[in-house]
């Protein structure tokens, strides 16, 4: 059975895509920005950026009955490869000790001047009882 979870967000409608999607065990998370309200979050600190991201990635997890630590995969999308440390720092709080597999791509732009960070995660359940 497929279940999409949207993050209620404009452009999710208007492009045709979901915050996330789960089938079966399996959840995709769509690359995710710092944009809450429509306001872009951390203007010029990669680091807030990807703070607030995988808060925003958690939220959609949860509420597929995941969670970080079901996480196997991320993808990460860095404007400048200068800030590949304070990404990866805000990245590490997160998951430290649950260490997915993790790539970081350097990219020209993404869709406003303002985001200097995008991420996409990939979750699969392996603990008995999550639904």
């Amino acid at each position: 059975m497929r279940r999409n979870i949207s993050s209620g967000a404009e452009w999710e409608d208007m492009v045709g895509y979901s915050r996330a999607v789960r089938i079966g065990n399996q959840i995709e998370v769509a690359g995710t920005t710092a944009v809450v309200n429509g306001e872009v979050v951390g203007v010029n600190d990669p680091y807030l950026q990807t703070k607030c991201i995988l808060q925003i990635i958690q939220k959609a997890l949860e509420e597929a009955g995941a969670s970080l630590e079901d996480v196997i995969r991320t993808r990460i999308f860095v404007v400048n490869m200068d800030h590949w440390q304070a990404v990866g720092k805000a990245h590490g709080e997160f998951f430290k000790e649950i260490k997915p597999a993790a790539t970081m791509i350097g990219v020209k732009s993404l869709i406003n001047k303002d985001l200097l960070v995008e991420i996409e995660a990939a979750a699969v359940l392996f603990k008995s009882g999550k639904k």
